[in-house]
């Protein structure tokens, strides 16, 4: 348990240090964000804010995971290795949208399917990788079982469970990617959903069939430590939020927003907790279907709207709403959320006893 502690209070330090200091390399090369010109004319202002921040979330989430590792003596496992090259690959795929939006003044960056087509990439190599590296238990980090809160006995076969794990990492990572349109929204509710596979982690341990010799016992590989990790990155995007609040001196980035999407889904998924990312990642989720419901209307209806703007967040600033009002709002409904994902959890423990 000291990992964890070690993990969060590291991680939150380095990215509190390293996050001002990054700013000032960009500030210095004027790398800024571009601003699309049909999006809310009060984002103007933010022309040329720093950008690209999720290069620390990412350095100070994994080193403080391996400093932690370090000061306890506890082994690195396959499952936290495993998500990490989900993190880095994504976080690579939005390194490159970054850069053309930024050095080649593309406000767009990627084009949809070029993007699309790196991330199933990344999400393809996580999933097949994940389906081996047996442990003494003869677990794999990923399950050919689907899972809810545990694995059920729906067994999947390799190609499912491959397509299966591209659709997740696609939908949190673009939900993601679209929820990072206000300054902090992205980043408050990420804490939330890390911390809550803190908890969960921890749970699972407590009640892994390596320790306890019940019915209802959990069969995860690594559980623990995977609730050090989310630890490590609930500290790293905490230390972000101070910097990335309103008014944000500095912006994440795609590189920071589909790695921290990368992480949510790819944790839920070692965790064996696939069919709760809706609710653990509720905010996420709601936005994306905003996109998905403004563009399918337009599209049948020949030009018309439900919102003023997609994502959602964007139709309450065309309503007049502040930025920090909107920002605070949202943290309260992934707060609900998550606390909806928890209580869910917990109640088919109980049920099961």
């Amino acid at each position: 348990m000291k990992g964890i502690v070690f993990a969060g209070a590291l991680s939150l330090l380095m990215s509190l240090i390293l996050t001002p200091a990054f700013i000032r390399i960009l500030s210095r090369r004027g790398i800024g964000q571009m601003i699309r010109d049909d999006g809310p004319k009060t984002h103007h202002v933010k022309r040329g804010t720093p950008t690209m921040g999720g290069i620390v979330l990412i350095i100070s989430s994994t080193a403080a995971y391996f400093a932690s590792h370090l000061i306890t003596g506890v082994g690195i496992t396959a499952s936290a290795i495993l998500v990490m090259g989900l993190i880095f690959g994504l976080g690579l795929v939005g390194l490159l949208d970054d850069f053309l939006k930024v050095f080649k003044r593309q406000s767009l960056g990627l084009t949809a399917k070029q993007k699309l087509f790196g991330q199933a990439v990344v999400a393809t190599g996580f999933a097949y990788t994940g389906l081996h590296f047996k442990d003494g238990s003869q677990l794999t980090p990923i399950s050919y079982y689907f899972s809810g809160v545990r694995d059920t006995s729906i067994k999947l076969g390799m190609a499912v469970v491959i397509l299966w794990i591209i659709f997740l990492v696609l939908g949190s990572s673009n939900g993601v990617n679209l929820t990072d349109g206000l300054d902090g929204l992205a980043s408050g509710a990420a804490i939330m959903t890390f911390l809550s596979f803190v908890v969960i982690g921890v749970w699972k341990f407590g009640q892994s069939c390596a320790i306890v010799d019940v019915a209802q016992c959990y069969n995860v590989r690594d559980p623990l430590d995977m609730a050090v990790f989310s630890a490590a990155l609930a500290g790293a995007c905490a230390g972000f939020l101070w910097w990335n609040a309103s008014p944000a001196k500095i912006f994440m980035g795609d590189v920071g927003s589909l790695a921290l999407g990368g992480a949510i889904s790819g944790i839920a998924i070692v965790l064996r907790v696939e069919a709760l990312l809706a609710a653990l990642g509720g905010l996420f989720v709601l936005i994306t279907l905003s996109v998905i419901i403004q563009t399918g209307y337009f599209k049948l209806s020949g030009g018309r709207r439900v919102f003023k703007m997609a994502p959602l967040q964007h139709h309450f600033e065309l309503l007049g709403w502040g930025e920090v009002t909107i920002v605070i709002r949202f943290w309260i409904l992934a707060g609900m959320s998550v606390a909806a994902g928890l209580g869910l959890f917990y109640g088919q423990w109980v049920v099961s006893q």
